[in-house]
């Protein structure tokens, strides 16, 4: 049996994934700060704070070496300039950048030929007004996935973002977000959580050995604007 880690498991598209994944056969370890109550013995839910780099590495001998990372704990940030918060930048850069460069760091060189490492990034990552901080540390995470990806090829290992648009998870309710509501992109709807799950699913399957170093957009056709 296949074994990932996911973080931002407990909710939105990190507990999307974990159901796809459980549903095609995968062991699954999920890090989130929430418990997550799950009977599938396939399941294996660890509680830490992915924004503290220093429980994190606390956590990793415990875990076992998985054949794929999946990185999808995220948060949002709104404000304008004049409004920003050096706080706030922290906090996105230790989550969405330092938790998956700490796994991969520690895991690549154990991990084997096959291996997969999926980041969910955002479409964000190409700039949005009154989203500054956000977008840079989705940007940031889109050159460190492309480094990785030249990196880790010869090993057989593949490494990519999946960047989805506005898509239906709790972070659309997240404090801020009320000043600059998501558009709906012209499929009429926001993209559903299974919908990007589903995308991730193929990345780490065997099909998709020869895709790596790549973002890979889900957003209902907003790009097209």
């Amino acid at each position: 049996m296949r074994h990932a880690i996911v973080t931002g498991a407990s909710s939105g598209i990190g507990e999307a994934i974990v159901t796809q994944l459980l549903n095609d056969g995968w062991q699954v370890t999920g890090l989130c700060r929430s418990s997550v109550a799950r009977s599938d013995p396939a399941f294996c839910c660890v509680n830490v704070d992915l924004s503290d780099n220093s429980s994190l590495w606390e956590i990793m001998p415990t875990l076992a070496t998985p054949d794929a990372i999946i990185h999808a704990a995220g948060i949002m940030a709104a404000a304008p300039l004049g409004e920003l918060n050096a706080d706030i930048s922290q906090r996105l850069w230790h989550l969405h950048i330092e938790a998956v460069e700490t796994l991969v760091n520690y895991f690549a060189p154990r991990m084997v030929a096959g291996g997969r490492v999926v980041a969910i990034g955002s479409r964000t990552s190409r700039g949005a007004a009154g989203r500054s901080q956000y977008a840079a540390t989705k940007a940031a995470l889109v050159g460190m996935i492309r480094s990785w990806a030249a990196e880790l090829a010869p090993k057989g290992i593949t490494v990519n973002v999946v960047a989805p648009g506005a898509t239906q998870t709790p972070m659309l309710k997240m404090p801020g977000r009320e000043s600059s509501p998501p558009n709906v992109p012209p499929i009429g709807r926001l993209i559903k959580p299974q919908e990007v799950a589903s995308l991730v699913a193929w990345l780490v399957s065997e099909n998709a050995a020869a895709v790596t170093g790549q973002e890979l957009v889900i957003c209902g056709g907003a790009s097209l604007r």
